[in-house]
């Protein structure tokens, strides 16, 4: 059992809720078993609206079993994707939380607004339940200034607030702890660098469970290629376009977020499909060429943020499920000293590479919700 479940813990049940900007999902964990109770989906385009979480929420809670009568859950966890530098660890959410929580919106736009309508329907619904919030940002308030800060005048910084925070922070919390697991070495002893690829994509260096660096920056828009995102490309580009007029600052933002990446290469997000289709289709090849590159150039350029690299976890949809790009990103790695590994498709986490080879290959699943339902459990000291 990872030690992010305490021993002792009082088994929830724990209902987590994700709320992104398409999907509601959830899970119902009894700790210290890490196989959830129930999960669910529903599709939702939020607008911002209370009323449209409130019946999102209904129909994720039909889905999940639960009747109109209250549940006795032990906690409510709740994932935020933006805690700013207000929120490095996760809290009980009061009235001032959630204020705060939505005040966040404004840098993230995308995200944040889901995830404060769902919780203000979700503390409607079960108002005796506490609820907990987890940050993907607070994994990185470790970050030291040099990989915080960006080399932009002093006052972006101190009157602005313009920094990197970081994302994906839950579920790469969970690797580092799975990955201690599997090597049978305590996450303090470890080096490791953690590829989450999946809609969205990061790398973090991980020093002794610290990050020390990572990809994604002041939003998740930086890094590394993604579904619908671009990753990093010439801030000079944006400039050229906006001041000839041939697009909006409105256009940016959505052509970045949805309209970039594997979908603005190929017209498509989904990773298998283009597998499936690359024999064929040169928009494909070119694709998913693109996307290996970007990765692991972004992984080469975590590893010099450590003493050595004891292993390289994927994880996130992509990492996990699209074998040949784990292969083909691992097989431009070898100058970091990184050994190709065959590439069959894998259902559950292990080792990847060869035994007592170093620095391993790990495939390890994301499960942001067992973070989450152990830090609720803990909060609220049950």
């Amino acid at each position: 059992m990872s030690g992010l479940l305490r021993e002792g813990q009082r088994p929830g049940p724990v209902l987590v809720l994700n709320a992104g900007s398409s999907t509601l999902k959830a899970s119902v964990l009894r700790l210290p078993a890490q196989r959830p109770m129930a999960i669910a989906s529903v599709t939702w385009t939020p607008t911002g609206s209370g009323g449209e979480a409130k019946a999102a929420l209904g129909r994720l809670l039909a889905e999940l079993g639960i009747p109109s009568a209250k549940e006795d859950f032990a906690a409510i966890g709740h994932r935020v994707v933006h805690g700013g530098d207000r929120f490095r660890q996760p809290i009980l959410i009061d009235d001032a939380a959630l204020e705060a929580i939505g005040e966040l919106s404004e840098i993230a736009p995308l995200h944040n607004p889901p995830a404060a309508a769902t919780i203000q329907a979700a503390r409607q619904r079960f108002p005796n339940v506490p609820h907990v919030a987890c940050f993907d940002t607070a994994f990185h308030a470790s970050l030291p200034e040099a990989a915080y800060r960006y080399p932009v005048p002093d006052r972006w910084f101190s009157d602005w607030g313009i920094r990197r925070f970081g994302f994906h922070g839950l579920s790469t919390e969970w690797a580092v702890a799975r990955s201690a697991e599997l090597l049978g070495v305590p996450a303090r002893d470890l080096q490791l660098v953690v590829a989450h690829l999946g809609s969205g994509c990061s790398v973090t260096a991980v020093d002794g469970g610290r990050s020390v660096a990572t990809s994604m920056g002041f939003t998740p828009l930086e890094g590394v290629m993604m579904a619908t995102r671009a990753g990093s490309i010439d801030p000079g580009v944006l400039l050229w376009l906006v001041s000839r007029g041939l697009v909006t600052v409105s256009d940016l933002e959505g052509t970045l977020n949805h309209g970039s990446g594997l979908v603005g290469v190929a017209g498509t997000g989904d990773m298998q499909r283009l597998l499936a289709d690359a024999p064929k289709d040169p928009r494909a090849r070119l694709a998913i060429d693109m996307f290996v590159e970007r990765a692991a150039a972004g992984i080469a350029a975590a590893t010099t943020h450590l003493r050595h690299l004891d292993a390289l976890v994927f994880t996130g949809g992509i990492g996990e499920n699209a074998a040949p790009v784990r292969s083909a990103i691992v097989r431009r790695l070898t100058a970091i000293g990184v050994r190709p590994v065959a590439g069959r498709a894998l259902t559950r986490d292990r080792i990847r590479s060869r035994p007592g080879q170093r620095p391993a290959v790990l495939r390890v699943e994301a499960r942001e919700d067992l973070v989450i339902a152990s830090a609720a459990l803990q909060l609220v000291g049950k």
